[in-house]
């Protein structure tokens, strides 16, 4: 990365979808909590010596714990994401978020909001903000200075110290201040020479509806019909190893190859935290292969999740959206 591609953050919108990060004490546990503006803009004042660009603030309606995160809302924070640069004037955007779906979001965001020119940054906290060794100030101040010493185009997740790409992250721990790690995934895939004008994010998109579903010993075609046929437009398969599945099952590839004339798409990632999938290599993925089971190489479950969400809410053709499946549209498959 060079200077050149680095653009100096000079204001900021920070929009706070809810989270751990704001939360305060209800009779039935820490709950999202409206005022965190003001308790940020204290913060900060009481940290003179720390860097930060000019920053506005916009609290999303409804503040959700992210447990609670939908695909819909997703349409909702890309709507105020755009917003804020082409409406508000902003450079740049912080998201504010709970860490249970923090890097589902922020990778379906890099997908959402392809040619979008302006860095974004999702960071949240794995304790509330006041409380003890809270990890909250440090999260929300680092990533307002990254943001003023240059960010490139682009979402990238931002947590203690640290600046990961969403599409190759994972949240692995539920404690401490390093939950979110980075996976040593495999490429797999060709760069994408153009885009269909439908991907980039002048173009609206609607929900779409996606399943996931992880193999285990025993399997059967029951379970998967039963996912296919919830009115999913599209599957993410997670296989065994290199993407290996349950090839002397019949039913099963039968139940895949339905799933294939019914126009859904289905794609094949790793339960591996490392290495991705190589359909041709065993017997047992090369026949998935057959039935029309896509390779997704080393994406991650969450990119994999988000991409297909964008594709199919683009409004795509079926051979388009299996086509660009395996192209890499933002460094998912690099």
């Amino acid at each position: 990365m060079t200077a050149a591609t680095l653009h100096l953050a000079q204001r900021v919108m920070v929009l706070y979808t809810g989270g751990t990060i704001g939360m305060q004490a209800s009779a039935s546990g820490l709950a999202p909590a409206s005022g965190f503006e003001a308790r940020m803009r204290d913060f900060l004042a009481s940290q003179p010596h720390v860097h930060i660009p000019q920053w506005r603030f916009r609290e999303m309606s409804p503040l959700i714990d992210s447990a609670n995160m939908t695909p819909a809302y997703w349409l909702h924070l890309r709507t105020a994401i755009i917003e804020a640069v082409e409406q508000d004037g902003c450079d740049s955007v912080l998201v504010l978020h709970g860490t249970d779906t923090l890097a589902y979001s922020a990778a379906a965001m890099c997908f959402q909001l392809l040619g979008l020119k302006a860095p974004v940054l999702f960071t949240g906290s794995m304790l509330p903000a006041g409380v003890p060794d809270s990890d909250a100030w440090p999260n929300v101040s680092g990533a307002l200075s990254a943001l003023a010493q240059g960010q490139p185009y682009g979402v990238q997740l931002y947590f203690h110290d640290e600046l990961l790409d969403p599409t190759h992250c994972a949240k692995v721990r539920s404690f401490g201040r390093n939950p979110f790690v980075a996976l040593k995934r495999n490429g797999g895939g060709t760069k994408a020479q153009t885009l269909p004008s439908a991907l980039t994010y002048q173009h609206p998109k609607e929900e779409a509806n996606v399943g996931v579903l992880p193999l285990v010993p025993g399997i059967g075609a029951d379970q998967l019909d039963a996912v296919l046929n919830s009115g999913i437009q599209a599957l993410v398969l997670e296989c065994f190893g290199s993407g290996t599945g349950p090839s002397d099952n019949p039913a099963f590839l039968a139940s895949l190859q339905r799933a294939y004339d019914k126009g859904i798409v289905v794609v094949a990632i790793t339960q591996c935290h490392e290495g991705g999938v190589e359909l041709d290599v065993y017997e047992a993925g090369s026949r998935l292969r057959g039935v029309g089971v896509l390779s997704g190489g080393g994406m991650t479950r969450e990119a994999a999740f988000g991409k297909l969400h964008a594709l199919l809410g683009a409004g795509l053709p079926f051979d388009d959206v299996r086509r660009l499946v395996e192209l890499d549209l933002c460094g998912e498959l690099a």
